[in-house]
Protein backbone atom coordinates (compact mmCIF):
# COMPACT_ATOMS: atom_id res chain seq x y z
CA UNK A 1 0.00 0.00 0.00
CA UNK A 2 0.97 3.56 -0.71
CA UNK A 3 1.41 4.47 3.00
CA UNK A 4 4.57 6.32 3.95
CA UNK A 5 4.18 7.53 6.98
CA UNK A 6 3.56 3.99 9.24
CA UNK A 7 6.95 2.24 10.46
CA UNK A 8 7.25 -1.38 10.14
CA UNK A 9 7.00 -2.00 14.03
CA UNK A 10 3.81 0.46 14.84
CA UNK A 11 0.85 -1.02 16.18
CA UNK A 12 -2.37 -1.13 13.47
CA UNK A 13 -4.64 0.97 15.00
CA UNK A 14 -8.29 2.09 13.29
CA UNK A 15 -6.62 5.65 12.47
CA UNK A 16 -4.17 3.86 10.76
CA UNK A 17 -5.91 1.59 8.69
CA UNK A 18 -7.96 4.58 7.90
CA UNK A 19 -5.43 6.47 6.29
CA UNK A 20 -3.95 3.39 4.38
CA UNK A 21 -7.43 3.03 2.72
CA UNK A 22 -8.52 6.61 1.70
CA UNK A 23 -4.42 7.21 0.54
CA UNK A 24 -4.70 3.88 -1.50
CA UNK A 25 -8.36 5.73 -3.17
CA UNK A 26 -6.07 8.76 -4.14
CA UNK A 27 -2.72 7.10 -4.99
CA UNK A 28 -3.73 3.97 -6.28
CA UNK A 29 -0.56 3.08 -8.10
CA UNK A 30 1.62 4.94 -6.24
CA UNK A 31 1.24 7.81 -7.99
CA UNK A 32 -2.09 10.73 -8.61
CA UNK A 33 -3.38 13.21 -10.99
CA UNK A 34 -5.42 15.42 -8.59
CA UNK A 35 -7.92 18.12 -10.27
CA UNK A 36 -7.41 21.59 -8.70
CA UNK A 37 -10.60 23.30 -8.04
CA UNK A 38 -10.48 25.85 -5.35
CA UNK A 39 -9.89 28.65 -8.00
CA UNK A 40 -13.69 30.09 -7.47
CA UNK A 41 -12.78 31.18 -4.17
CA UNK A 42 -8.82 31.93 -4.28
CA UNK A 43 -8.93 33.72 -8.01
CA UNK A 44 -12.44 34.83 -8.68
CA UNK A 45 -15.25 33.45 -11.41
CA UNK A 46 -12.86 35.24 -14.41
CA UNK A 47 -10.48 32.14 -13.97
CA UNK A 48 -13.34 30.40 -15.61
CA UNK A 49 -13.73 30.13 -19.84
CA UNK A 50 -17.39 30.22 -20.72
CA UNK A 51 -19.65 27.59 -19.74
CA UNK A 52 -16.75 26.16 -17.41
CA UNK A 53 -17.78 28.88 -14.71
CA UNK A 54 -20.61 26.42 -13.60
CA UNK A 55 -18.88 24.17 -10.87
CA UNK A 56 -21.30 21.15 -11.87
CA UNK A 57 -19.84 21.37 -15.78
CA UNK A 58 -16.64 21.89 -14.11
CA UNK A 59 -17.00 18.82 -12.10
CA UNK A 60 -18.79 16.26 -14.25
CA UNK A 61 -15.70 17.24 -16.77
CA UNK A 62 -13.35 16.54 -13.88
CA UNK A 63 -14.97 12.87 -13.39
CA UNK A 64 -15.17 12.17 -16.62
CA UNK A 65 -11.56 12.61 -17.55
CA UNK A 66 -10.29 10.14 -15.09
CA UNK A 67 -8.54 12.55 -12.36
CA UNK A 68 -7.40 10.43 -9.31
CA UNK A 69 -8.98 12.61 -7.23
CA UNK A 70 -10.83 16.05 -7.05
CA UNK A 71 -9.63 19.14 -4.75
CA UNK A 72 -11.98 21.83 -3.83
CA UNK A 73 -13.91 23.92 -1.13
CA UNK A 74 -17.27 22.81 1.09
CA UNK A 75 -19.26 24.62 -1.17
CA UNK A 76 -18.50 23.08 -4.56
CA UNK A 77 -18.01 19.51 -3.01
CA UNK A 78 -21.73 19.90 -1.42
CA UNK A 79 -23.02 21.47 -4.73
CA UNK A 80 -21.93 18.53 -6.96
CA UNK A 81 -21.60 15.44 -4.89
CA UNK A 82 -23.60 12.92 -6.69
CA UNK A 83 -21.16 13.70 -9.73
CA UNK A 84 -18.24 12.84 -8.19
CA UNK A 85 -19.54 10.28 -5.09
CA UNK A 86 -18.83 6.72 -5.87
CA UNK A 87 -16.24 7.91 -8.68
CA UNK A 88 -14.03 10.07 -7.59
CA UNK A 89 -12.42 10.31 -4.25
CA UNK A 90 -12.81 14.06 -2.89
CA UNK A 91 -10.01 16.15 -1.11
CA UNK A 92 -11.53 19.02 0.80
CA UNK A 93 -9.27 22.29 1.14
CA UNK A 94 -10.33 23.98 4.08
CA UNK A 95 -7.90 26.95 3.99
CA UNK A 96 -8.04 29.85 1.62
CA UNK A 97 -7.53 33.80 0.68
CA UNK A 98 -9.33 35.44 -1.85
CA UNK A 99 -7.59 38.23 -4.17
CA UNK A 100 -9.94 41.03 -3.22
CA UNK A 101 -7.89 41.81 -0.28
CA UNK A 102 -5.05 43.80 0.01
CA UNK A 103 -1.63 43.26 -1.73
CA UNK A 104 -0.30 43.24 1.98
CA UNK A 105 -3.07 40.68 2.90
CA UNK A 106 -2.00 38.57 0.30
CA UNK A 107 0.37 36.07 2.13
CA UNK A 108 -1.72 34.60 4.70
CA UNK A 109 -4.39 31.86 4.26
CA UNK A 110 -7.47 31.50 7.14
CA UNK A 111 -9.84 28.94 7.42
CA UNK A 112 -12.29 28.27 5.21
CA UNK A 113 -14.01 24.47 6.09
CA UNK A 114 -13.27 22.26 8.84
CA UNK A 115 -11.54 18.63 9.08
CA UNK A 116 -14.95 17.23 10.52
CA UNK A 117 -16.77 18.65 6.69
CA UNK A 118 -14.69 16.47 5.05
CA UNK A 119 -15.05 13.46 7.63
CA UNK A 120 -19.21 14.20 7.40
CA UNK A 121 -18.72 14.58 3.45
CA UNK A 122 -16.91 11.01 3.04
CA UNK A 123 -13.87 13.27 1.81
CA UNK A 124 -10.48 10.95 1.51
CA UNK A 125 -8.25 13.84 2.43
CA UNK A 126 -7.95 17.31 3.59
CA UNK A 127 -6.11 20.05 2.27
CA UNK A 128 -4.57 23.10 3.45
CA UNK A 129 -2.05 25.80 2.51
CA UNK A 130 1.38 27.43 3.77
CA UNK A 131 3.32 30.06 2.34
CA UNK A 132 6.01 29.29 3.72
CA UNK A 133 8.72 32.34 4.40
CA UNK A 134 5.49 34.84 4.46
CA UNK A 135 5.44 37.33 7.58
CA UNK A 136 2.38 35.20 9.11
CA UNK A 137 3.93 31.46 8.41
CA UNK A 138 3.73 30.81 12.44
CA UNK A 139 0.02 31.50 12.25
CA UNK A 140 -0.69 28.89 9.46
CA UNK A 141 2.19 26.26 10.30
CA UNK A 142 0.26 26.31 13.76
CA UNK A 143 -3.28 25.86 12.30
CA UNK A 144 -1.30 23.38 10.11
CA UNK A 145 -0.56 21.50 12.78
CA UNK A 146 -3.86 21.08 14.34
CA UNK A 147 -5.39 19.93 11.66
CA UNK A 148 -2.52 17.24 10.89
CA UNK A 149 -3.29 15.87 14.42
CA UNK A 150 -6.97 16.19 13.99
CA UNK A 151 -6.80 14.31 10.71
CA UNK A 152 -4.18 11.52 12.25
CA UNK A 153 -6.80 10.62 15.08
CA UNK A 154 -9.16 10.35 12.22
CA UNK A 155 -7.86 8.42 9.91
CA UNK A 156 -7.92 11.26 7.43
CA UNK A 157 -4.53 11.93 5.02
CA UNK A 158 -3.34 15.51 4.38
CA UNK A 159 -1.88 17.31 1.85
CA UNK A 160 0.11 20.22 2.34
CA UNK A 161 0.08 22.93 -0.52
CA UNK A 162 4.04 24.49 0.13
CA UNK A 163 4.54 27.09 -1.64
CA UNK A 164 7.21 29.55 -0.70
CA UNK A 165 6.64 33.21 -0.37
CA UNK A 166 7.17 36.23 1.23
CA UNK A 167 10.06 39.38 1.10
CA UNK A 168 12.96 37.34 1.72
CA UNK A 169 12.44 34.87 -1.33
CA UNK A 170 13.32 36.12 -4.82
CA UNK A 171 12.72 32.77 -6.74
CA UNK A 172 10.07 30.71 -5.59
CA UNK A 173 11.07 27.94 -7.71
CA UNK A 174 14.74 28.03 -6.60
CA UNK A 175 15.37 24.41 -5.89
CA UNK A 176 16.94 25.36 -2.36
CA UNK A 177 14.14 26.87 -1.54
CA UNK A 178 11.54 24.37 -2.93
CA UNK A 179 13.18 21.89 -0.94
CA UNK A 180 13.20 23.88 2.74
CA UNK A 181 9.61 24.38 2.18
CA UNK A 182 9.11 20.43 1.09
CA UNK A 183 11.41 18.90 4.03
CA UNK A 184 9.20 22.12 6.76
CA UNK A 185 6.44 20.35 5.56
CA UNK A 186 7.23 16.61 5.81
CA UNK A 187 8.24 17.57 9.30
CA UNK A 188 4.79 18.53 10.26
CA UNK A 189 3.51 15.61 9.47
CA UNK A 190 1.81 15.34 6.31
CA UNK A 191 0.82 12.71 4.24
CA UNK A 192 1.37 14.43 1.03
CA UNK A 193 2.94 17.53 -0.53
CA UNK A 194 2.42 19.65 -3.76
CA UNK A 195 4.38 21.90 -4.35
CA UNK A 196 6.40 24.33 -6.91
CA UNK A 197 8.20 22.60 -9.73
CA UNK A 198 12.30 23.68 -9.86
CA UNK A 199 12.49 23.77 -13.77
CA UNK A 200 14.62 20.19 -14.59
CA UNK A 201 13.86 16.78 -13.30
CA UNK A 202 17.42 17.17 -11.63
CA UNK A 203 16.79 20.22 -9.43
CA UNK A 204 13.52 18.56 -8.58
CA UNK A 205 15.26 15.69 -7.48
CA UNK A 206 16.97 17.53 -4.56
CA UNK A 207 13.39 18.25 -3.04
CA UNK A 208 11.88 14.32 -4.34
CA UNK A 209 14.97 13.46 -1.99
CA UNK A 210 14.43 15.13 1.73
CA UNK A 211 11.06 12.94 2.51
CA UNK A 212 9.63 9.65 1.78
CA UNK A 213 6.31 11.73 1.41
CA UNK A 214 4.94 11.78 -2.04
CA UNK A 215 5.87 15.19 -3.55
CA UNK A 216 3.10 16.58 -6.47
CA UNK A 217 3.33 19.14 -8.71
CA UNK A 218 1.68 22.77 -8.63
CA UNK A 219 0.11 23.10 -12.19
CA UNK A 220 0.17 27.03 -11.66
CA UNK A 221 -1.11 29.10 -14.16
CA UNK A 222 -1.63 28.70 -17.50
CA UNK A 223 1.08 28.09 -19.77
CA UNK A 224 -0.14 28.42 -22.91
CA UNK A 225 1.61 25.77 -24.28
CA UNK A 226 0.48 21.98 -23.49
CA UNK A 227 4.16 20.35 -24.83
CA UNK A 228 5.93 22.59 -22.21
CA UNK A 229 3.21 21.39 -19.02
CA UNK A 230 3.68 18.15 -20.01
CA UNK A 231 7.53 18.01 -20.45
CA UNK A 232 7.39 19.04 -17.00
CA UNK A 233 4.71 16.46 -15.71
CA UNK A 234 7.52 14.13 -16.95
CA UNK A 235 10.47 15.39 -15.02
CA UNK A 236 8.30 15.11 -12.13
CA UNK A 237 7.72 11.62 -12.81
CA UNK A 238 11.63 10.97 -14.43
CA UNK A 239 12.83 12.48 -10.43
CA UNK A 240 10.74 10.16 -8.58
CA UNK A 241 7.79 12.56 -7.82
CA UNK A 242 4.35 11.24 -7.29
CA UNK A 243 2.18 13.01 -9.91
CA UNK A 244 0.36 16.91 -10.49
CA UNK A 245 -2.33 18.89 -8.77
CA UNK A 246 -3.58 20.43 -11.87
CA UNK A 247 -6.53 23.17 -12.49
CA UNK A 248 -5.49 26.17 -14.73
CA UNK A 249 -3.68 23.65 -17.55
CA UNK A 250 -7.18 21.67 -17.61
CA UNK A 251 -9.76 24.21 -17.49
CA UNK A 252 -8.66 26.80 -19.22
CA UNK A 253 -7.49 25.02 -22.38
CA UNK A 254 -9.92 25.08 -25.22
CA UNK A 255 -10.06 20.77 -25.09
CA UNK A 256 -10.43 19.85 -21.42
CA UNK A 257 -10.37 15.81 -21.82
CA UNK A 258 -7.69 15.81 -24.16
CA UNK A 259 -5.44 17.94 -21.98
CA UNK A 260 -6.16 15.71 -18.61
CA UNK A 261 -6.10 12.38 -20.27
CA UNK A 262 -2.48 13.87 -21.75
CA UNK A 263 -1.19 14.66 -17.82
CA UNK A 264 -2.43 10.80 -16.63
CA UNK A 265 -0.94 9.09 -20.21
CA UNK A 266 2.61 10.66 -18.89
CA UNK A 267 1.97 10.26 -15.02
CA UNK A 268 0.36 6.66 -14.77
CA UNK A 269 1.58 5.37 -18.12
CA UNK A 270 5.12 6.84 -18.14
CA UNK A 271 4.13 8.36 -21.90
CA UNK A 272 6.68 10.64 -23.64
CA UNK A 273 5.22 14.25 -23.88
CA UNK A 274 5.00 14.22 -27.35
CA UNK A 275 3.59 11.38 -27.80
CA UNK A 276 0.71 12.09 -24.78
CA UNK A 277 -0.20 14.93 -26.80
CA UNK A 278 -0.36 13.67 -30.08
CA UNK A 279 -2.33 10.83 -28.98
CA UNK A 280 -5.22 12.79 -27.56
CA UNK A 281 -5.42 15.87 -29.32
CA UNK A 282 -4.68 14.35 -33.06
CA UNK A 283 -8.69 13.76 -33.67
CA UNK A 284 -9.45 16.70 -32.19
CA UNK A 285 -6.46 19.06 -33.18
CA UNK A 286 -3.69 20.51 -31.12
CA UNK A 287 -3.62 24.03 -29.69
Amino acid sequence: MFFTKVMTMQKITAPSVGKRVRLGRILRDGKAVIFAYDHGFEHGPSEFPGERVSPRAMVKLAVEAGFDAIMTTKGVAEETWDLWAHRVPLILKITGKTSLRPPDLQLFQYQIGTVMDAVAMGADGVAGTVYWGAPEEEAMVERFAEMVAECDNLGMPTMILAYPRGPAITDRNDAEVVAYATRASAELGVDLVKTHYTGSADSFRKVVGVSSVPILMSGGPRTGDDLSFLRDAKGVMDAGGAGVVVGRNVFQSPNFAAMAKAIIAVVHGGAEPEEALKAEFGAAGQE
